[in-house]
């Protein structure tokens, strides 16, 4: 894992723009993780002194929940694009797990998936924004599985779940995209086994 501070630009920004905060917010996070940010960094970061933080976003989980939201339209895997009913599961969710490999490999800085990392926060309520997010594309990998393999749906929403967090995991240990994806192979495989039998 980068742990490599992300500074403030140089020279002032011109005015507080919420929405630039948070995309910045956002690879704070995703570099150093939840616990590691502190507000005095955030407000650092953006040039900004505490009240206008507080203002914007109520405390470090409001901007958290805001960065959340930013990412899940941004940076995570496209799951309604790709898991397609006009394509066998397996094939689906192989492409799954290569779209992961890619995305939490691109950026060393930003390695692995912010809403995985953040289901391990120590605060309480930026851990349950991130599980809810992991909830939600937990519920779309089931429902898809099980329109056709219902009596599998657990076990391969499961299987893919946990694959998912090791490649996170290994990806923050500084694991290359083409590591990652010699082992999305193997499971390639033993989807497409599981899903023919």
């Amino acid at each position: 894992m980068n742990t490599k501070k992300l500074s403030r630009p140089p020279g002032r920004p011109r005015s507080f723009d919420p929405d630039q905060a948070v995309a910045i917010a956002q690879r704070l996070f995703h570099a150093q993780g939840y616990d590691a940010v502190s507000v005095a960094h955030v407000t650092d970061v953006l040039g900004i002194n505490p009240p206008s933080f507080y203002a914007a976003f109520g405390n470090k989980a409001g901007l958290y929940a805001r960065v959340l939201d930013r990412y899940a339209s941004t940076g995570t895997i496209p799951l309604k694009e790709i898991l397609r009913s006009d394509r066998p599961v397996a094939d689906c969710l192989a492409a799954v797990l290569e779209d992961a490999a890619w995305r939490y490999a691109a950026d060393p800085e930003t390695a692995g998936c912010l809403v995985l990392e953040g289901t391990h926060a120590e605060d309480p309520q930026a851990r349950a924004a991130a599980c809810q997010f992991h909830a939600a594309a937990e519920g779309m990998i089931r429902t898809y599985i099980a329109e056709r393999h219902p009596e599998k749906a657990e076990r391969l929403t499961d299987f893919i779940s946990l694959f998912m967090q090791g490649l996170s995991a290994k990806a923050r240990q500084g694991y290359s995209a083409d590591r990652l994806m010699n082992t999305v192979r193997l499971a390639s495989r033993a989807l497409a086994d599981e899903l023919q039998t």
